[in-house]
């Protein structure tokens, strides 16, 4: 049996505006990862995917706040553990992140060399120059990077470099889990695919242990991960492997991403773009039953005041839904 290298029970997670307001973004998570695999989390913006991912780094400072939930890294419970002890037993070494516009993420002011001395001594203040400029090197010749690169300020850089540079400081340490949070979304599809490909053999070659990978592309995520999770205002409302995810979703939010994006492998002559109605709740005030229920047109008037476990079907499949899933598969075969 292949080990867990990331493993959360019953994440919660709010943040609390200033006027002290309570607003839930991840609610009651449940994940896990084994060693080798990689997680795709999909989901619309404001869904809580970026939130999940800083909430899975188990460093939280205000508005952001930690709830309640375990979040066990390779045997490990980070959660509720004092900010100092992890950034400096956690962060880079077991988990490692690659944040939303990582192009912009680097201090134009400072030379690249300096950003990995900054990770490689907050775990090893004794680590001297010439280790860590050769550990750095190293990890540039993997990522495609000249070594000159180290003594460049950010400025210097293309967007794609940017993108690697970043890429090099968030792996240097080879994490147990690398969270990516849409890492490729601000590049053209050339220099996607180079980020993507790297991240793959990065995997292949054991720097990264095991992934995470958010975007707003459900599709991308067939190519990049083997799992997917779908999340909607908080929560997970369906998981399953990437082809059973892409091809065959059965909740009706996940139904409804990808029908509002076109998928290369289905062809596109006869296939047209549907949008889902409406926005979604207020996480300040959420819905009592289903949270999906308001843009859903299979809404019945008890999915409003019932909410719904997410319950497996399936091994490695499960959903959040009133309906079953023979029933969903029913409607979706009349209207195809």
């Amino acid at each position: 049996m292949a080990k867990k290298m990331l493993e959360v029970n019953g994440l919660t997670t709010k943040y609390v505006t200033r006027f002290r307001e309570d607003v839930y973004a991840v609610d009651h998570v449940s994940l896990s990862i084994e060693e080798g695999k990689s997680l795709g989390i999909a989901g619309e913006s404001g869904c809580g995917k970026s939130t999940l991912a800083l909430s899975l780094m188990g460093y939280y400072f205000a508005p952001l706040h930690y709830m309640s939930g375990d979040i066990i890294v390779d045997g490990k419970n980070i959660s509720g553990l004092d900010p100092d002890v992890v950034r400096k037993t956690v962060l880079g070494s077991d988990v490692a992140y690659i944040p939303q516009a990582a192009m912009n993420a680097l201090n134009p002011t400072r030379r690249i060399i300096t950003f990995i001395e900054d990770v490689i001594r907050a775990h090893d203040p004794k680590a001297n120059k010439k280790d860590i400029r050769e550990m750095a090197e190293k990890r540039f010749e993997e990522v495609h990077l000249p070594k000159d690169a180290l003594d460049k300020y950010a400025v210097e850089l293309s967007g794609g470099m940017k993108q690697r540079v970043v890429i090099a400081i968030s792996t240097i340490l080879s994490p147990k889990v690398l969270i990516a949070d849409e890492p490729s979304s601000a590049l053209d599809v050339t220099s996607q695919k180079v980020v993507i490909k790297m991240l793959r053999d990065m995997m292949e070659k054991g720097f990264i242990r095991s992934m995470i990978f958010i975007t707003h592309e459900l599709p991308l995520l067939y190519n990049v991960t083997d799992d997917i999770m779908v999340m909607y205002a908080g929560q997970i409302v369906e998981r399953g492997s990437a082809s059973e995810m892409v091809f065959d979703p059965v909740h009706p939010y996940s139904r409804g991403l990808m029908h509002s994006i076109l998928v290369p492998e289905d062809g596109t002559r006869d296939n047209k773009l549907t949008a889902i109605p409406g926005t979604p709740p207020n996480l300040k005030k959420p819905p009592q039953g289903c949270r999906f229920a308001e843009r859903c047109k299979y809404a019945q008037p008890s999915c409003r005041y019932n909410a719904m476990p997410l319950v497996e079907f399936a091994p490695g499949r499960a959903y959040r839904c009133s309906f079953s899933v023979e029933q969903l598969k029913e409607v979706y075969k009349s209207e195809d």
